[in-house]
């Protein structure tokens, strides 16, 4: 509300009459926006049992889309993705192709996907195509570990390989492609996200897809970028995305809840909360380190990395992603826990699915 006074001095020659405006208050009924960062895998927009096409992504993103756009109302969104199935299948169309153009290929068909499904839900989403540098020379070019594209036997995997360069390794009883995976350094389109966060309110934001487009500084000439042969880690990215635009909370979501203590077992429980120490300390997630491994390990890192006090990461299933933003589902990492950890009661855990056939992506 803006007040007006009215003083009146008289003086032995004159009155004045001055006007004079207040500051401007806040309501104090006025809630704060959180931000949030929420990582959606590409698995997402793939349905198990569904061909990858257009017409699937589309519909899947439909059905994801009122809930996202509802939160975005609430809170400051800004979204992210994975793009394992889509890179996949664009490396099979193009062989030559290199992944750094792939990977923008399938951040421009996402991006579209989902703004287009957003859009319809009332809420205006901007993709922005993300470059992100990373090491050429790390350890992670020494060792590629990222599965991409589907499932071969033995002979075809090494006719592949040697046919096309490809490096393959094993994946159950099958081989698959493997490129390298390594960590995000910096996002370079990082004061445009910035930007559209602070000064266009309502807008959700998408970036950072699939790991952002895998780019390199030429040692001779930092300012000159050069496409890299790789796939960056969603949600590792996703972590450091949300640090760098200091977001209260980091989500992500899966098809397979939060974290749980013996899964697939009888006695299986999730967890409610816990702190990275007790994470780091009962080394959860590194028997699987192609699923949730690397979930863990990033929730952690935006937890431990933050400067904010209060700030919180979260793991679950995307149809409870509203549950989960309430606290009611999922797993919530925080830097202070009772005990370190604590349980959810009356959950029984999901069976363990056994299976000889991998996913195709």
């Amino acid at each position: 509300m803006l007040l007006s006074t009215a003083t009146e001095a008289s003086t032995a020659t004159a009155t004045t009459t001055t006007t004079t405006k207040a500051t401007p208050t806040s309501s104090p009924d006025k809630k704060k926006k959180k931000r949030i960062v929420v990582a959606v895998g590409g698995n997402a927009l793939q349905r198990r049992g569904d061909r990858l096409t257009i017409e699937n992504m589309l519909k899947a993103a439909a059905e994801m889309a009122p809930t996202l756009a509802e939160l975005a109302k609430e809170n400051e969104l800004v979204l992210t993705h994975g793009n394992g199935p889509q890179v996949g299948e664009l490396a099979l169309e193009r062989s030559a192709a290199s992944f750094d153009v792939l990977g923008a290929e399938s951040m421009g068909q996402i991006g579209y996907v989902l703004a287009q499904a957003l859009q319809s839900a009332g809420c205006t989403a901007i993709p922005i195509l993300t470059q992100v540098v990373v090491d050429q020379y790390s350890d992670a070019f020494k060792d590629p570990s990222k599965f991409v594209g589907p499932i071969y036997g033995s002979i075809e995997a090494q006719a592949l390989a040697q046919s096309l360069g490809w490096t393959v390794k094993p994946d159950g009883e099958y081989f698959r492609r493997v490129v390298p995976s390594p960590p995000p350094m910096e996002i370079l389109q990082i004061e445009a996200i910035k930007t559209l966060i602070e000064h266009s309110p309502g807008t959700l934001t998408i970036a950072c897809g699939g790991g952002g487009i895998p780019v390199a500084r030429v040692p001779a000439n930092p300012q000159t970028l050069i496409g890299v042969e790789a796939v960056i880690d969603k949600d590792a990215c996703g972590a450091k995305l949300a640090n760098e635009i200091e977001a209260d909370g980091y989500i992500i979501l899966t098809d397979g809840g939060g974290i749980w203590e013996n899964f697939g077992k009888p006695d299986a429980r999730e967890m409610k909360e816990a702190t990275p120490e007790y994470l780091k300390g009962t080394k959860t997630g590194e028997k699987f380190p192609g699923s949730m491994g690397p979930k863990v390990q990033a929730l952690i890192d935006f937890v431990e990395r933050s400067n904010k006090p209060g700030v919180w990461a979260a793991v679950g299933d995307l149809k409870d992603c509203a549950k989960i933003v309430a606290g009611e589902e999922g797993t919530f990492i925080r830097r202070d826990v009772k005990n370190g950890v604590t349980w959810r009661t009356g959950k029984k855990g999901p069976p363990r699915k056994e299976s000889k056939n991998p996913p195709p992506f």
